[in-house]
């Protein structure tokens, strides 16, 4: 199983500040997403791009832990965004595309990174998919599986809130997002993808955001975003596995490994729990989301 890196925390920061994106790499998050879409005027939008292009090549951000969120497809930009990004003498490590609404939005970034792609030796742009309408959400399955390039899901609340017709009080009830997280965490799961958590919709470390937090680290998502430095050590800190999580998890890689080697078993009992590909599954995934000098 190729696991993607740690997404426990995924700090949103606007494309369009050079001092904001030069802080970034210092405030403790697993990926900087740098932001070329909401936090971007229209008429920054160039300059917005050619600035985070700039902070790439010049290792002013790190690029293995940077994403960066293009604009929407259909947009004037997003074309424009995935080109200087997929030629860029150092690329980010991915791009998140915003508001996928199908196959076809997925599609066109292939084609299109696949034609600037073949005129650099650079390892082929992962993609994360952000899941933020209605019609998105109803065809979270088929976009989970129309891309070899996708690697993430992200859950975006504030225009699927907008695109069903919510409430500003409906958007902040916890339990009525339960189908639409149990929806992109199933498609995830079942195209061996990352499942990523939006934003809280406030910018406080508070107790809303925190029991919003556990409510998804509890069902299964692999990190969240932030759009404050203050919620990255909470986030972190959630979606770290404890000490006895890790111990168990390495007990039951340990355990499947040795019975492949010595008599070819894919299924070993390991204090009294029968083991099989699916728990090693889920060994691995709690693995990934230890920090590097725990998984030693």
């Amino acid at each position: 199983m190729d696991l993607e890196p740690p997404r426990r925390s995924c700090l949103s920061v606007p494309g369009s500040s050079e001092k904001m994106v030069a802080k970034a790499p210092g405030l403790g998050a697993d990926e900087l997403v740098l932001d070329l879409e909401d936090a971007v005027a229209p008429a920054a939008k160039a300059q917005a791009r050619a600035l985070v292009v700039a902070a790439l090549a010049e290792g002013r951000v790190p690029a293995s832990r940077v994403a960066v969120r293009v604009n929407a497809p259909g947009s004037p930009w997003c074309h424009a965004d995935l080109i200087a990004l997929a030629s860029a003498p150092v690329p980010p490590a991915s791009v998140v595309l915003p508001k996928v609404e199908g196959t076809g939005d997925l599609a066109f970034a292939d084609r299109l990174l696949d034609g600037v792609e073949r005129g650099f030796a650079t390892r082929p742009l992962r993609v994360q998919a952000l899941i933020e309408t209605a019609l998105g959400l109803s065809r979270v399955l088929e976009i989970a599986a129309a891309s070899p390039r996708l690697v993430t899901l992200i859950l975006g609340y504030a225009d699927l809130g907008a695109s069903l017709g919510r409430s500003a009080e409906g958007a902040r009830d916890r339990d009525g997002w339960r189908p639409a997280q149990h929806a992109v965490l199933t498609a995830a799961r079942a195209a061996g993808l990352q499942a990523i958590d939006g934003p809280y919709l406030g910018t406080a470390p508070d107790e809303a955001f925190l029991a919003a937090t556990r409510q998804v680290r509890d069902a299964g998502f692999d990190g969240k975003w932030a759009i404050h430095p203050s919620q990255v050590p909470a986030l972190n800190e959630a979606f770290t596995p404890t000490g006895d999580e890790l111990e168990r998890a390495r007990a039951v890689v340990a355990a499947l490994d040795a019975a492949a080697r010595e008599d070819g078993a894919g299924a070993v009992a390991l204090d009294g729990e029968m083991l099989d590909e699916a728990v090693r599954v889920a060994a691995l995934r709690t693995l990934a989301r230890a920090p590097q000098e725990a998984t030693a």
